[in-house]
């Protein structure tokens, strides 16, 4: 029996795009046992959390990012999201029925029953909320992200269109343990995409959608064949948010950036 089938392989994620993409990706090379898929959660508990963090201002003007921006961004980028999706292959049908086992949260009682009822080697984590010490130390196995962007310089969200914004060379995706904080486990793979003039906010997503799961099929076989192996660069330690409207608007206007 080779190393791939002693090892439990499962799913830890939300529903979406990157999470269907990630599994679809994933399951034709790695027996996937089960997909626990936690809810939405509440927005008005959400925005207050945000808000107490930011302040109104902020998230007023990324609310309006959200609800006027990003649909013309969408239109925009349709075509673009098509020919990324059939150059990479991408693929977005849902997770298969007889895998996925739902609950509220990745925090919940209900999650960590089943995280030990199930006992997995191996948990691939995808767009949950941040996992507590509680649910990371319920079982022995090891719970591993893809991240959108490189850290520990790009934490948070929309890593690659702040390295955008920023002008710099690290736009690309990062595999990396979980820990309690927010995107700052040890990394155990990273990789840059290449974007085009046809590139935005939207594609930025679709490109590190294909880096991820080609890094994550690299790091499950590394931890299957030696253990897990982290790696280390010299990049500072940022944390990365949505942006206004206004902020989005100036640097599109005044420098491009789409």
């Amino acid at each position: 029996m080779d190393n791939i089938s002693k090892k439990k392989i499962i799913m830890l994620t939300s529903n979406g795009p990157s999470s269907y993409n990630m599994y679809n990706g994933l399951k034709n090379d790695f027996d996937i046992s089960h997909v626990i898929v936690e809810g939405s959660g509440s927005i008005k508990t959400f925005l207050k959390k945000r808000v107490k963090r930011l302040g109104y201002i902020r998230v007023f003007g990324q609310i309006l990012f959200s609800k006027l921006l990003l649909p013309f961004l969408k239109w925009e980028s349709k075509q673009r999201v098509h020919e990324i999706t059939e150059t990479h292959q991408l693929q977005f049908e849902d997770f298969d029925l007889d895998k996925k086992i739902n609950v509220p949260s990745v925090n919940s009682e209900e999650c960590i029953k089943y995280l030990q009822q199930i006992n997995p080697d191996i948990v691939i984590v995808n767009g949950t909320r941040i996992i507590s010490k509680k649910v990371l130390n319920s079982i022995s196995g090891i719970f591993i992200n893809t991240h959108m962007g490189i850290t520990p310089l790009y934490r948070g969200v929309h890593g690659g269109y702040w390295s955008k914004v920023n002008k710099d060379e690290h736009c690309g995706v990062s595999v990396h343990l979980v820990d309690q904080g927010i995107d700052t486990g040890g990394i155990l793979r990273q990789g840059l995409i290449e974007t085009t003039t046809k590139d935005n906010f939207i594609t930025y997503t679709y490109l590190q959608m294909a880096k991820g799961c080609e890094l994550m099929k690299l790091v499950i076989t590394d931890i299957l064949n030696d253990g897990p192996k982290t790696i280390k660069n010299n990049l500072e330690s940022k944390i990365w948010t949505h942006p206004t409207i206004w902020f989005y608007l100036k640097h599109r206007i005044f420098n491009g950036v789409k």
